[in-house]
């Protein structure tokens, strides 16, 4: 009895998910996590797929525990683009928690893309990949989905 007792209470406690340890330092308000994402591909999964992740990311550490920017380039532009409106409110409610959005500004010019076109508050850099290299070099966690 003993035995089916413990081999139950094993089978149960291997069901369980296991719990993430942070490294450290760990997360908080003067050590924020700098997360970096990416958006490529102008697809509405794609797009919704860096969107979604975001926020899983944000409930995990809180907002408060970390620096997000997004930066979009080539196809990904669309997802800054005012007149996409279900992709719009959602990088505006990310927008809320401080989530920065920035717009390669070599894909706006290819594409014939005026500022005036993004999502309120979306900012602007020369080269969406050169921007990518230096925050990582600045110890960013850059995250490619």
């Amino acid at each position: 009895m003993k035995t089916i007792l413990l081999f139950i209470c094993l089978a149960m406690a291997s069901a369980l998910p296991a719990e993430t340890l942070f490294a450290e330092p760990k997360p908080s308000f003067d050590k924020p996590r700098q997360i970096l994402f990416s958006i490529s591909g102008g697809s509405d999964e794609e797009i919704h797929h860096v969107l979604s992740t975001a926020n899983n990311i944000l409930k995990f550490y809180g907002p408060e525990n970390v620096n997000m920017r997004i930066i979009a380039y080539y196809h990904g532009i669309r997802g800054l683009l005012k007149k996409e409106k279900d992709i719009a409110v959602r990088v505006d409610a990310l927008m809320q928690y401080d989530v920065e959005f920035i717009a390669c500004g070599n894909t706006m010019r290819t594409k014939k893309i005026e500022e005036s076109e993004l999502v309120e508050g979306s900012q602007m850099v020369t080269a969406g990949i050169a921007e990518i290299i230096e925050r990582v070099k600045e110890g960013w966690i850059y995250i490619k989905l």
